[in-house]
Protein backbone atom coordinates (compact mmCIF):
# COMPACT_ATOMS: atom_id res chain seq x y z
CA UNK A 1 0.00 0.00 0.00
CA UNK A 2 1.15 3.51 -0.63
CA UNK A 3 -0.21 6.75 0.87
CA UNK A 4 0.23 10.37 0.74
CA UNK A 5 2.94 10.86 3.32
CA UNK A 6 1.64 13.83 6.00
CA UNK A 7 4.82 15.76 7.37
CA UNK A 8 4.19 15.79 11.03
CA UNK A 9 3.71 18.95 13.10
CA UNK A 10 6.51 20.29 14.88
CA UNK A 11 6.50 19.37 18.51
CA UNK A 12 6.33 21.90 21.09
CA UNK A 13 5.12 22.68 24.37
CA UNK A 14 1.70 24.00 24.59
CA UNK A 15 0.35 27.06 26.22
CA UNK A 16 -0.11 26.16 29.22
CA UNK A 17 -3.84 27.73 29.57
CA UNK A 18 -4.85 25.24 26.14
CA UNK A 19 -6.89 22.81 26.80
CA UNK A 20 -8.80 20.69 23.88
CA UNK A 21 -11.45 18.72 24.91
CA UNK A 22 -12.72 15.20 22.28
CA UNK A 23 -15.80 14.16 22.01
CA UNK A 24 -15.77 10.28 20.98
CA UNK A 25 -18.57 7.71 19.84
CA UNK A 26 -16.68 4.79 20.27
CA UNK A 27 -13.67 4.01 23.05
CA UNK A 28 -11.34 2.31 20.65
CA UNK A 29 -10.87 5.38 19.06
CA UNK A 30 -9.40 7.32 22.22
CA UNK A 31 -6.35 5.42 22.54
CA UNK A 32 -4.75 5.99 19.00
CA UNK A 33 -6.01 9.78 19.40
CA UNK A 34 -4.05 10.35 22.69
CA UNK A 35 -0.86 8.59 21.26
CA UNK A 36 -0.67 11.24 18.10
CA UNK A 37 -1.91 14.26 20.59
CA UNK A 38 1.31 13.06 22.75
CA UNK A 39 3.27 13.13 19.93
CA UNK A 40 2.28 16.43 17.68
CA UNK A 41 1.08 18.06 21.46
CA UNK A 42 2.96 16.92 24.17
CA UNK A 43 1.94 18.60 27.55
CA UNK A 44 -0.95 19.41 25.86
CA UNK A 45 -4.16 19.48 28.73
CA UNK A 46 -7.03 17.19 27.29
CA UNK A 47 -10.15 15.89 28.67
CA UNK A 48 -12.19 13.37 26.85
CA UNK A 49 -15.82 12.56 26.56
CA UNK A 50 -17.75 9.48 25.24
CA UNK A 51 -21.43 8.64 24.06
CA UNK A 52 -21.07 5.40 23.16
CA UNK A 53 -24.83 5.08 21.44
CA UNK A 54 -24.62 8.00 19.23
CA UNK A 55 -23.60 6.28 16.20
CA UNK A 56 -26.49 3.69 17.09
CA UNK A 57 -28.97 6.08 17.78
CA UNK A 58 -28.44 8.11 14.69
CA UNK A 59 -29.53 5.09 12.98
CA UNK A 60 -33.13 4.79 15.30
CA UNK A 61 -35.89 6.90 14.23
CA UNK A 62 -37.06 7.43 17.23
CA UNK A 63 -33.85 8.80 19.25
CA UNK A 64 -31.69 10.74 16.46
CA UNK A 65 -33.56 13.50 17.54
CA UNK A 66 -31.85 13.70 20.36
CA UNK A 67 -28.36 13.28 19.25
CA UNK A 68 -27.64 17.13 18.46
CA UNK A 69 -28.84 17.91 22.31
CA UNK A 70 -26.89 15.27 23.54
CA UNK A 71 -23.86 16.89 21.99
CA UNK A 72 -24.53 20.03 22.54
CA UNK A 73 -24.82 19.19 26.29
CA UNK A 74 -21.51 17.84 26.02
CA UNK A 75 -19.40 20.55 24.53
CA UNK A 76 -21.44 22.37 27.33
CA UNK A 77 -18.94 20.09 29.83
CA UNK A 78 -16.44 20.73 27.77
CA UNK A 79 -16.68 24.38 28.20
CA UNK A 80 -17.35 24.41 31.66
CA UNK A 81 -14.28 22.18 32.25
CA UNK A 82 -11.74 24.49 30.59
CA UNK A 83 -11.69 23.88 27.07
CA UNK A 84 -10.89 25.99 24.72
CA UNK A 85 -11.43 24.37 21.44
CA UNK A 86 -13.53 20.78 21.40
CA UNK A 87 -13.05 18.21 18.40
CA UNK A 88 -15.54 15.86 17.49
CA UNK A 89 -13.56 12.46 16.23
CA UNK A 90 -15.94 10.34 14.36
CA UNK A 91 -17.48 11.55 10.86
CA UNK A 92 -20.68 10.11 12.07
CA UNK A 93 -21.44 13.31 13.81
CA UNK A 94 -19.27 16.07 11.19
CA UNK A 95 -22.36 17.81 10.19
CA UNK A 96 -23.07 18.74 13.64
CA UNK A 97 -20.58 20.88 14.18
CA UNK A 98 -21.23 24.10 13.53
CA UNK A 99 -24.30 23.82 15.27
CA UNK A 100 -22.69 22.55 18.41
CA UNK A 101 -20.23 25.28 17.95
CA UNK A 102 -23.02 28.01 18.02
CA UNK A 103 -24.51 26.50 20.93
CA UNK A 104 -21.33 25.78 23.05
CA UNK A 105 -20.17 29.21 22.37
CA UNK A 106 -16.26 27.37 21.68
CA UNK A 107 -14.65 26.08 18.43
CA UNK A 108 -15.83 22.70 17.60
CA UNK A 109 -13.61 20.75 14.71
CA UNK A 110 -13.84 17.73 12.83
CA UNK A 111 -11.00 15.36 12.94
CA UNK A 112 -11.51 14.33 9.37
CA UNK A 113 -11.68 17.91 7.96
CA UNK A 114 -7.77 17.79 7.01
CA UNK A 115 -8.39 13.96 5.57
CA UNK A 116 -11.06 15.31 2.76
CA UNK A 117 -9.25 18.46 2.11
CA UNK A 118 -6.62 16.19 0.76
CA UNK A 119 -9.35 13.80 -0.78
CA UNK A 120 -10.55 16.36 -2.92
CA UNK A 121 -7.30 18.68 -3.67
CA UNK A 122 -7.04 17.06 -6.92
CA UNK A 123 -10.67 16.32 -8.14
CA UNK A 124 -9.87 13.34 -9.94
CA UNK A 125 -12.08 10.23 -8.69
CA UNK A 126 -12.64 9.48 -4.88
CA UNK A 127 -13.86 6.41 -3.70
CA UNK A 128 -15.52 6.62 0.04
CA UNK A 129 -15.46 3.46 2.15
CA UNK A 130 -17.22 2.96 5.49
CA UNK A 131 -18.78 -0.33 7.37
CA UNK A 132 -21.72 2.12 8.93
CA UNK A 133 -24.65 3.67 6.54
CA UNK A 134 -24.73 6.28 9.17
CA UNK A 135 -20.91 7.20 8.59
CA UNK A 136 -20.99 7.02 4.63
CA UNK A 137 -23.77 10.13 4.15
CA UNK A 138 -21.59 12.92 6.40
CA UNK A 139 -18.53 12.04 4.54
CA UNK A 140 -19.54 12.23 1.48
CA UNK A 141 -21.32 15.50 2.51
CA UNK A 142 -18.28 16.82 4.14
CA UNK A 143 -16.30 15.57 0.76
CA UNK A 144 -18.71 17.77 -1.25
CA UNK A 145 -18.35 20.90 1.16
CA UNK A 146 -14.66 20.93 1.10
CA UNK A 147 -14.81 20.33 -2.45
CA UNK A 148 -16.90 23.61 -2.89
CA UNK A 149 -14.26 25.25 -0.85
CA UNK A 150 -11.32 24.43 -2.90
CA UNK A 151 -13.25 25.10 -6.01
CA UNK A 152 -12.82 21.19 -7.46
CA UNK A 153 -15.48 18.96 -8.23
CA UNK A 154 -14.35 14.73 -7.97
CA UNK A 155 -15.94 11.99 -8.78
CA UNK A 156 -17.26 10.48 -5.78
CA UNK A 157 -18.58 6.34 -5.62
CA UNK A 158 -19.04 4.69 -2.30
CA UNK A 159 -19.51 1.51 -0.80
CA UNK A 160 -20.62 0.40 3.19
CA UNK A 161 -19.01 -2.60 3.28
CA UNK A 162 -21.02 -5.73 4.01
CA UNK A 163 -20.22 -7.63 7.61
CA UNK A 164 -17.50 -5.52 8.65
CA UNK A 165 -18.98 -3.68 11.35
CA UNK A 166 -20.48 -6.87 12.80
CA UNK A 167 -17.20 -8.54 13.23
CA UNK A 168 -15.77 -5.57 14.84
CA UNK A 169 -18.54 -4.70 16.97
CA UNK A 170 -18.24 -8.85 17.59
CA UNK A 171 -14.41 -8.87 18.53
CA UNK A 172 -13.33 -9.85 15.32
CA UNK A 173 -11.02 -7.16 14.42
CA UNK A 174 -9.14 -9.49 11.90
CA UNK A 175 -11.94 -10.43 9.69
CA UNK A 176 -13.03 -6.39 9.49
CA UNK A 177 -9.51 -5.56 8.74
CA UNK A 178 -9.70 -7.87 6.34
CA UNK A 179 -13.02 -7.39 4.75
CA UNK A 180 -11.87 -3.84 4.83
CA UNK A 181 -8.63 -4.25 2.90
CA UNK A 182 -10.06 -6.16 -0.03
CA UNK A 183 -13.01 -3.26 -0.57
CA UNK A 184 -9.69 -1.33 -0.74
CA UNK A 185 -8.17 -3.51 -3.23
CA UNK A 186 -11.47 -3.79 -5.16
CA UNK A 187 -12.17 0.21 -5.61
CA UNK A 188 -8.44 0.73 -5.89
CA UNK A 189 -8.11 0.14 -9.88
CA UNK A 190 -10.79 2.89 -10.44
CA UNK A 191 -10.05 5.69 -7.85
CA UNK A 192 -7.09 8.03 -7.86
CA UNK A 193 -7.89 7.98 -3.56
CA UNK A 194 -9.83 5.79 -1.17
CA UNK A 195 -10.75 7.51 1.37
CA UNK A 196 -11.44 5.50 4.71
CA UNK A 197 -14.55 6.97 6.13
CA UNK A 198 -14.00 6.39 10.57
CA UNK A 199 -10.96 6.37 12.39
CA UNK A 200 -11.61 2.41 13.50
CA UNK A 201 -10.98 1.86 9.76
CA UNK A 202 -7.49 2.67 9.78
CA UNK A 203 -5.69 -0.19 10.69
CA UNK A 204 -6.92 -2.20 7.70
CA UNK A 205 -5.03 0.27 5.53
CA UNK A 206 -2.03 -1.15 6.06
CA UNK A 207 -3.03 -4.46 4.90
CA UNK A 208 -4.71 -3.31 1.77
CA UNK A 209 -1.76 -3.55 -1.19
CA UNK A 210 -2.80 -1.22 -3.65
CA UNK A 211 -0.62 1.75 -5.62
CA UNK A 212 -3.39 4.80 -4.75
CA UNK A 213 -3.21 6.68 -1.89
CA UNK A 214 -5.45 5.33 1.50
CA UNK A 215 -6.36 8.04 3.19
CA UNK A 216 -7.69 7.79 7.18
CA UNK A 217 -8.90 10.93 9.52
CA UNK A 218 -6.32 10.26 12.44
CA UNK A 219 -2.86 11.92 12.09
CA UNK A 220 -3.69 14.57 9.49
CA UNK A 221 -6.67 15.79 11.81
CA UNK A 222 -4.58 15.73 14.80
CA UNK A 223 -1.90 17.54 12.88
CA UNK A 224 -4.47 20.26 11.87
CA UNK A 225 -5.15 20.59 15.11
CA UNK A 226 -1.56 21.16 16.48
CA UNK A 227 -0.96 24.00 14.41
CA UNK A 228 -4.35 25.56 15.30
CA UNK A 229 -3.67 25.32 19.11
CA UNK A 230 0.59 26.01 18.29
CA UNK A 231 -1.09 29.45 16.34
CA UNK A 232 -2.64 30.37 19.26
Amino acid sequence: MTSTPHAPAVASTPTPATRVAFLHTGAVVIPPVMELVGEQLPGLSTVNYLDDRIVADLADPARQDSVPERLADLAAAAKSAGADVLMFTCSSISHLATSTAEQAGIPVLRIDEAMADEAVAGGGRVTVLATLPTTLNPTLALLRERAGIAGTEPELTSEVIPGAFEAVAGGDRATHDQLVAEAIERHAPESDVVVLAQASMASAAEAAQVTVPVLTSLRPGISRLAERVQAG
